[in-house]
């Protein structure tokens, strides 16, 4: 969803980097995968399609945050019948 970001957080010898991947779009989310010693974030739209990626040496990855766009909670959400019950 638009607003899904991946923070990566990398060992760049005697300091650290700090890099993002955001869903810019509406539709788009980010995924995330560890392949053969490699971290890839990219992101993708709703068809499948990936837009852009960022690889990463996975020895060299500190830290992988995904931090979700709040979703709305099915608990806040009110239903109400379609219709009057005939029985009441």
């Amino acid at each position: 969803m638009k607003g899904d970001r991946v923070e990566i957080v990398v060992d760049a010898g005697d300091t650290t980097r700090t890099y993002e991947v955001v869903a810019s779009r509406a539709g788009r989310r980010v995924e995330t995968a560890v392949r053969r010693g490699v971290v890839e974030v990219s992101e993708v739209t709703r068809t499948g399609t990936v837009v852009r990626t960022a690889r990463f040496m996975a020895t060299r990855v500190l830290a992988l945050v995904e931090q979700p766009v709040p979703r709305e909670d099915a608990s806040e959400v009110t239903a109400r019948p379609l219709r009057e019950d005939p029985e009441s």
